[in-house]
């Protein structure tokens, strides 16, 4: 059954993450009833600085993994309304070099939560996935995924996070959870981690470095800003219905070269700065998501647009630059520098 009223205690996963702390402040700032659980494992791109100024009295960090049961178990405690998961390995690159955290974390830990909602009698899980795992579309512009397009994923990651899609579509059936999930496309916004493609480009350019470009730079991908897709979010888990899934996406294809050239245009750099790349293996070439599900059924729609939504993410990241610096180092940089060598890094 839909939630009729916002959960006053809900439980979020990877809520230190990007998309997780961007829905924790939309839920703080929007009712001050709201209690949130924030369970993250705080690997390579959770941040705790993602969590700064928010209500003690009403946001709990807890630091834990999703695959560890006990964890969950004695996190979730008694009268936990809804569960969250935006806990997830995603990051294609890092799954194709090893695919074993992503089965670990994806698959295992979203089962887990499931067992966990259950056993503590969760009114409702809500599954936060992605367009992905139906892998790639045609470079036909009238052809998009839908929520019953066959899954096709191409990466480890992508069939990583299909494999948790139908353990919650099972978990639904077999055992009557009250369950949502959502598909997004490419998200972008402040406090994403760098190594994600918008995020590293802006940081290149502003110190005048090159910005590594797979292939011929023509892969398209639909792209969102983080906090429609979190409102999104927010209306599927109170007014969804049970077992429902919601494909979200802001009609807003952009080709990967076409969002480096805004960015360069935005900031005042030269084209120059472009470096093409050995395209990865299997990369995807095209990601179009029809929301008519999402607009009609939850009244949603994006309220920003592609220059508005770019020009705020660009803003934030001169701003903090601090913020970009402690999170551009350890993990971050040893990966790059092996990748693409340390010219593209700071």
């Amino acid at each position: 059954m839909p939630m009729a009223t916002m959960s006053t205690k809900l439980f979020v996963t990877g809520g230190a993450g990007f998309i997780g702390s961007a829905f924790i402040r939309l839920l703080l700032d929007r009712d001050d009833a709201t209690e949130i659980t924030n369970f993250d494992a705080l690997t390579y791109a959770g941040n705790l600085d993602n969590l700064q100024d928010l209500d003690p009295e009403r946001h709990h960090f807890i630091r834990g993994n999703i695959t560890d049961r006990e964890a969950v178990q004695a996190a979730l405690g008694d009268g936990t309304q809804a569960i969250i998961n935006f806990a997830a390995e995603s990051h294609v690159d890092r799954s194709i070099l090893s695919a074993d955290e992503f089965l670990r974390t994806n698959i295992l830990g979203t089962q887990v939560l499931l067992d966990a909602a259950r056993e503590r009698g969760v009114n409702r899980f809500l599954q936060v996935s992605t367009d992905e795992i139906m892998g790639s579309l045609l470079e036909d512009e009238t052809a998009y995924f839908t929520e019953s397009s066959a899954f096709a994923p191409n990466s480890p990651y992508a069939a990583s996070k299909a494999a948790a899609e139908h353990l919650v579509r099972a978990a639904h059936h077999t055992f009557g959870l009250d369950t949502i999930i959502t598909r997004c496309g490419n998200n972008y916004g402040p406090r994403q981690f760098p190594e994600k493609f918008l995020p590293l480009a802006v940081s290149n350019a502003l110190n005048d470095q090159s910005i590594p470009i797979y292939g011929d730079g023509r892969n398209v991908r639909d792209w969102i800003y983080v906090d429609d897709h979190c409102r999104a979010i927010l209306l599927a888990l109170e007014k969804g219905r049970s077992g429902e899934v919601f494909n979200i996406g802001a009609r807003n294809e952009r080709r990967n070269i076409e969002v480096a050239e805004s960015v360069l245009d935005a900031l005042g750099k030269p084209h120059s700065l472009l470096r093409f790349v050995k395209d990865r293996p299997g990369h995807d070439r095209r990601y179009a998501i029809d929301p008519t599900l999402a607009e009609a059924e939850l009244g949603w729609a994006p309220i920003e647009t592609w220059e508005s939504g770019l020009r705020k993410t660009i803003s934030w990241y001169q701003e903090n630059a601090r913020w970009v610096e402690r999170t551009r180092s350890g993990a971050y940089q040893t990966y790059y520098e092996q990748q693409y060598g340390t010219e593209v890094t700071s």
